[in-house]
């Protein structure tokens, strides 16, 4: 998604004007009266909390005019409910009403088919979350939503997994400073047999270029099909040290195969 893009929806994000807060006052209290005029002027002053929610979700490949519109439904649905007696800040009552509004579509338009009787238990247990975090200014346990919607905890959580999004397997979980582990770092291999690979003359004579330590991660990684953390635990390093080392053998590998 090019999140660079100036002009979304026909609104030119790089003029959008930066709101004082004794204006966002003042026009808020206009909009209690029922100013359409004002209301309109304090959406357009708060469009750049719609920019910064899309950032989140720049690696997609969604298309930002979308987004933009979702998140305007969001900011738009936070100015309509908004209470000011709480005495919170707009913003950080904003932000995470674009934020559930963007997830929501985007959990609509997953290619990833749910039921609808698991998406409706899952809707109404995000809309819990809402309400007690709103109400008691702290993010609620499943316990509480569960109790909230009158349903079982094994219920609600089965719900919200079904509807999470796919993981990549080159989604990084872990950085050291140096090199990533990703999540098929931690995924052990079930299908590569030693037979299999052993069937390969230039793999064998690749491996003999290798350290011993290095052979051996080799070997358990891919003819044992153990995880890195498995292997890390088996010969006494740290994972980020079994990923560092089995990325430089492969490497090392390839020029002799």
């Amino acid at each position: 998604m090019a999140m660079t893009k100036v002009e979304i929806c026909g609104v030119n994000t790089s003029k959008l004007p930066i709101l004082k807060n004794d204006e966002k006052e003042e026009l808020f209290k206009k909009i209690l009266q029922g100013d359409e005029e004002a209301k309109k002027e304090y959406i357009y002053g708060n469009l750049r909390l719609v920019l910064s929610v899309m950032k989140k979700f720049g690696n997609r490949g969604e298309n930002p005019d979308d987004l933009f519109q979702v998140g305007c439904i969001g900011l738009i649905k936070a100015i309509n409910n908004f209470d000011v007696s709480h005495n919170v800040k707009f913003s950080t009552y904003a932000v995470p009403m674009i934020l559930g509004e963007i997830k929501r579509y985007l959990r609509d338009d997953n290619p990833i088919r749910v039921s609808r009787s698991l998406r409706d238990i899952a809707y109404k247990a995000l809309q819990a979350k809402e309400k007690l975090t709103h109400l008691n200014s702290k993010e609620p346990t499943i316990d509480e939503i569960a109790k909230e919607i009158d349903m079982d905890k094994s219920d609600v959580i089965f719900a919200l997994d079904a509807i999470q999004d796919p993981i990549s397997l080159f989604e990084p979980v872990y950085h050291d400073g140096a090199d990533a582990i990703f999540v098929m770092d931690q995924v052990s291999d079930d299908k590569n047999s030693e037979n299999l690979w052993l069937e390969n003359i230039s793999l064998n004579e690749a491996l003999k270029h290798l350290a011993e330590r290095e052979k051996y991660i080799i070997t358990l990684r891919f003819f044992k099909g153990k995880t890195q953390m498995e292997v890390a635990e088996e010969i006494g390093i740290s994972q980020a040290q079994v990923s560092r080392l089995e990325k430089s053998a492969l490497k090392r590998m390839r020029k002799y195969m």
